[in-house]
């Protein structure tokens, strides 16, 4: 069943967004820099692939033991994860460079965590980016029927263990995109006729599906083992070491922005309209955290800015730090929510907490 289509209110009487986005441009322009990354994402961006990629090849060529195996596996797990939030995030969203064949071959490293380009840009471009945290719509919201986020959720016995649990299945995200979730996916959205841009010829579309997979599986299985004659259960081993990291943190940071008691789960009326305009929408939808820690914005990719990254997807993370403040400015002066946590520890506690209490059974 197709949901039914959503009408976000074209009536912002306060001219928010159309100040805020003024002001923005006002910035880029005066300070003559442009809106995509620059030399500091490059360098990130090599920084991030050296993570991944160095303990790959000194597992593969050298004889190591086990302890220092897990270590190097672990590393690389923070290395997917930093590809996914620094590069293939600005790439897929268009913001890495001003030119679109870097943009596409940034975006394309989503293949190397696993996942499909068409897939993520469909639900996370256009679902998830569009219809934010809308039941129905967003399917960030979803987790099966093993997690509880959103009270307009069906409730389950087993939901009140969900706060304990959750970081379990956290951790299988990746490694899930690479064996199921992608193929479930492509099945529903081909189906639905989605697509972030042009809607590609189905068998193109499953046929890069395919052979995807088929490479990378060869890449980070078949290779260490027929290649470098490593033990099987070895390269197993780095390899679900590798995707659980990765997955835990990915999911952590993706729940911390949208999955707490801080951030709206509106439903549109029954004719399919929303209260508030896009803009707004994105305010009341996102909550942004440790925002002053250098560590945490360099490491997520900006993520923990949420605020700005739903507002102004097309630019790039390496500037919302600075347009941070005129978001903020701005929302206060509109009298409009800016939702945030000081610390990541705060905003782990608030996500829990919210965890649990979607774990108890509704009373009406």
């Amino acid at each position: 069943m197709t949901p039914k289509a959503i009408l976000f209110n074209r009536k912002d009487s306060k001219l928010f967004f159309k100040t805020l986005n003024k002001r923005v441009n006002n910035y880029f322009n005066e300070k003559n820099i442009s809106k995509s990354g620059n030399w500091k994402l490059w360098l990130k961006t090599f920084v991030m692939f050296s993570l991944l990629l160095a303990p790959y090849i000194l597992i593969s060529i050298l004889t190591i033991p086990s302890w220092l195996q897990i270590t190097l596996s672990i590393i690389m797990g923070i290395g997917l994860a930093g590809v996914g939030m620094n590069v293939m995030h600005d790439g897929n969203h268009g913001s890495f460079s001003n030119k679109k064949w870097i943009n596409r071959l940034m975006g394309g490293s989503i293949y190397i965590l696993a996942g499909n380009r068409y897939n993520w840009q469909v639900q996370h471009n256009v679902l998830h980016h569009t219809y934010t945290n809308i039941h129905g719509h967003d399917e960030d919201l979803e987790a099966g029927r093993v997690i509880r986020f959103s009270k307009h959720s069906e409730w389950r016995w087993f939901h009140k263990f969900q706060h304990y649990y959750s970081v379990l299945f956290y951790g299988l995200l990746t490694i899930n995109w690479s064996i199921t979730t992608d193929f479930f996916q492509m099945k529903r959205f081909m189906k639905r006729k989605l697509a972030h841009g042009k809607f590609p010829n189905p068998f193109v579309n499953w046929t890069k599906l395919f052979i995807s997979k088929i490479l990378y599986f060869l890449f980070w299985i078949f290779i260490p083992i027929l290649v470098f004659n490593i033990v099987w259960w070895k390269v197993l081993l780095s390899f679900l070491v590798m995707h659980y990291t990765a997955g835990l943190i990915l999911s952590l940071v993706f729940q911390l922005a949208h999955i707490m008691d801080e951030a709206d789960m509106p439903l549109p009326d029954n004719q399919g309209n929303m209260k508030n305009s896009w803009a707004i929408h994105q305010l009341k939808t996102t909550v942004n955290f440790a925002a002053n820690n250098r560590l945490v914005n360099w490491f997520t990719g900006g993520l923990n800015h949420q605020v700005e990254h739903h507002i102004f997807p097309n630019i790039s993370h390496i500037h919302y730090d600075k347009i941070a403040e005129i978001v903020k400015k701005t929302a206060n002066e509109f009298n409009l929510p800016y939702n945030e946590f000081k610390t990541t520890k705060d905003a782990l506690v608030a996500h829990f907490k919210y965890l649990r209490f979607m774990g108890l059974k509704p009373t009406i």
